[in-house]
């Protein structure tokens, strides 16, 4: 085994002096397996590196390591390694008890090359859900890719592809289906030797099948998707890295229901390129794109250049994002502007 199939790049250990090199391939609550030139062992966090240290860097499933080696036990986390990518999502209250280093984020994989963005072409299908995922994974740092998953159910899937490419902008949209293996062939491009692919996407779109289907056997368990809303048990229990026969790897990750919008500007910016291009073009510079003359925003919406729900998706996320990253300050704003309509109505009266 060489930890550099597992995607090491000879920059990260440079100067690294303490421990050897391991990838993290599968997390629990408080253990670890990790892959290294040694092998596959179990390893949990040394005391002194991360619970007595503020500025640690906790690791997540995909993060390169520093460990001591133990050939006895478990080994011994040293240091976490810088990330090219990473994703993450607002925690909930049983969260922030167990890793009290995160106080509203917690990361869900990193050092990832690109981002598969599924969708079941069922009643799964949502325009706005992929809004929601294509913010978090530009911001990420990786590359999103929408896959559509069961093809075989729908009449014209195309149809649904050109849909999807109206809202992503600069992204491939692939659809496939593992029952006749139609569309496949065009994943192929992803799945190169080193490279490693996060599957994003609620139960039920086929996630672990796609995984099954790449490495040609049943690895993953899949469970029944209900015919009433189309949604699937989570199969998924436990964040793991899986390598396949290409050489790639692929991290699926479970508990997406609670996935919400944390720090990520950037992610909307690029997912509503199409919108923000109208920023600045309109009459006042302080324009609220809410019911001021002259508003360009406004204007293509009326015209139809965007559409009304789009826009509303993206207030909401930006609202979302602008709450997670600083809710004191978001509902002190709230509150304010409530505070100068209330003026306003009693000035008018």
């Amino acid at each position: 085994m060489n930890i550099k199939d597992y995607g090491l790049k000879e920059e990260k250990i440079l100067n690294k002096t303490n421990g050897i090199p391991a990838r993290i391939v599968t997390t629990y609550r408080e253990r670890y397996e990790v892959a290294c030139d040694r092998g596959k062992t179990f390893a949990r966090l040394k005391r002194g590196s991360y619970y007595d240290n503020p500025n640690a860097i906790y690791p997540t499933i995909g993060d390169f390591v520093m460990i001591e080696w133990n050939d006895s036990g478990d080994s011994m986390i040293l240091e976490t390694l810088k990330r090219d990518s990473s994703f993450s999502r607002t925690s909930s209250t049983s969260d922030r008890d167990h890793e009290r280093h995160h106080q509203h984020e917690q990361l869900v994989a990193a050092n990832f090359d690109y981002v598969f963005i599924m969708q079941s072409l069922n009643e799964n299908f949502n325009l706005r859900r992929i809004e929601r995922y294509l913010s978090l994974a530009w911001e990420s740092g990786a590359i999103p890719v929408i896959v559509l998953t069961k093809r075989d159910l729908v009449e014209d899937y195309i149809e649904y592809v050109n849909e999807v490419e109206s809202i992503a902008i600069g992204v491939d949209v692939h659809a496939v289906s593992c029952k006749t293996k139609e569309g496949l062939e065009e994943l192929n491009k992803y799945f190169k030797a080193g490279k490693t692919i996060v599957f994003l996407g609620s139960s039920g779109v086929g996630k672990s099948t796609l995984v099954n289907t790449l490495m040609g056997e049943e690895i993953m368990q899949t469970g029944e998707v209900r015919e009433a809303d189309s949604r699937g048990r989570h199969t998924t229990t436990n964040r793991q890295l899986i390598m396949l026969p290409t050489g790639a790897m692929v991290i699926d990750t479970p508990g997406m229901r609670e996935l919400g919008m944390w720090d990520c500007d950037e992610g909307l910016d690029k997912t509503f390129a199409d919108i923000e291009q109208y920023f600045g073009m309109c009459k006042f510079t302080d324009c609220t794109h809410t019911n001021e003359p002259g508003c360009r925003v406004l204007e293509a919406i009326e015209s139809g250049e965007i559409s009304k729900e789009r826009y509303e998706a993206y207030i909401k996320l930006k609202n979302e994002a602008r709450y997670n990253s600083d809710s004191e300050g978001y509902l002190k704003e709230k509150r304010e502007k409530f505070k100068q309509i209330a003026k306003m109505n009693r000035s008018r009266k």
